[in-house]
């Protein structure tokens, strides 16, 4: 078993700052993809960025390259998520997600591709 815990959530106005982060903990040995998805009220988990174990595959959201920028630090078993410029439609719940047993360099992008999920950590950008 995995267990993620995210952290760095909260309420931040429009064009604000925020860095999430998510401590992996379990049986993280072998190369693992890690990365985050959001939910919107009343909408679908949509994937946000993904990063692959060795760090050089890194994928993004269309709308989102350019203010999001996903890292990791493997030492700690932790990656993070900055994200500049935010605005209101940033607004939602970010869910941590892994995918053990992948190759380092394989960076999912689909629900269907994770295997474990945070508790998930909310972000809120007012007017």
């Amino acid at each position: 078993q995995v267990q993620l815990v995210e952290s760095g959530g909260g309420l931040v106005q429009a064009g604000e700052s925020l860095r999430l982060s998510c401590a992996a903990s379990g049986r993280t040995s072998g190369s693992y993809f890690m990365g985050w998805f959001r939910q919107a009220r009343g909408k679908e988990r949509e994937f946000v960025a993904g990063i692959s174990y060795s760090g050089r595959g890194k994928n993004y959201a269309g709308p989102l390259k350019g203010r999001f920028t996903i890292s990791r630090d493997n030492a700690k078993n932790t990656i993070y998520l900055q994200m500049n410029s935010l605005k209101p439609e940033d607004t939602a719940v970010y869910y941590c997600a892994a995918r053990l047993g992948v190759s380092e360099n394989v960076v999912v992008t689909t629900i269907e591709g994770v295997n474990y999920w945070g508790q998930g950590t909310q972000v809120t950008v007012s007017t």
